[in-house]
Formats: C-alpha cells, structure tokens, sequence
C-alpha cells in the first residue's frame, strides 16, 4: 500500500455538497470522466481526493460494517476554525498535545463527519515512520 487515493460519497444535495468542500478545504471542480451518472471530481492540487455521485445516502443494518467519518490534513487550524465559524458551521474541537495535532470536526450538508487535522511542526504526524 501506498496511499489511500480517494474518498467517494453518494449525496442526494450533490451541488450542495460540493459547494461545502469548495468552500470549507478550497477543492476545485476538475476532470471526470463520463461514468453515465452525475457527480463531481475534487482536487487538492493535482489530485482527484473526494468524488461525489448523485444518490441518496441510507442508514446501513445495524449489524453492517460502515465507515465512521473521513479525515484532512489542513495547513493552519486557525484559519480552519475561522473559515468553519464564517460557513456558520458547527464544530467540535479536539486537541492532541502528544500527537502534535489539534483536530476540528463538523458534518457536510447531508451529516457525513468530516474532521480536519492540523499537524504542528514536528508532531508525528509529520513523520513518516510514526
């Protein structure tokens, strides 16, 4: 394994959704190739990091496995919680002191937890080895 490429998610408010991360990460819409259904392509830089489809969500069993929230990295934790209080956002806070990570989560339109890590200089999570 070398990285994790990318994270899909199926919203039924896909413009809204899409708008949310432009506006909370500054994702760009680019290239999508024809799949025959809507949905959006978000890069970071030169990566296509979050699709989207077009479709309604859904409780999964309760017995099923599913995937909690989807985490970022982001460059500054202020401006972060700043952009997130400006979006009229709510969000909840996490600091991780031994971990160099100071941690902010808040939900997309259609409730999926996003969290959003900022790494201080020489936290672990700046190391490769950690």
């Amino acid at each position: 394994m070398v990285a994790l490429d990318h994270v899909t998610l199926r919203t039924d408010a896909l413009k809204a959704t899409r708008d949310f991360f432009i506006a909370l990460l500054d994702l760009t819409v680019g290239y999508r190739p024809d799949f025959g259904f809507p949905g959006y392509w978000l890069y970071a830089g030169d990566r296509p990091i979050v699709h989207l489809i077009s479709g309604p969500g859904g409780a999964a069993e309760r017995d099923a496995e599913t995937i909690d929230h989807t985490a970022f990295i982001v460059d500054d934790y202020a401006a972060t919680r700043d952009r997130l209080e400006a979006m009229g956002l709510q969000y909840s806070p996490q600091d991780l002191p031994e971990l160099g990570e100071q941690r902010l989560f808040t939900f997309t339109p259609t409730g999926i937890l996003i969290e959003l890590v900022a790494c201080s200089p020489g936290g672990l999570a700046n190391n490769p080895h950690a």
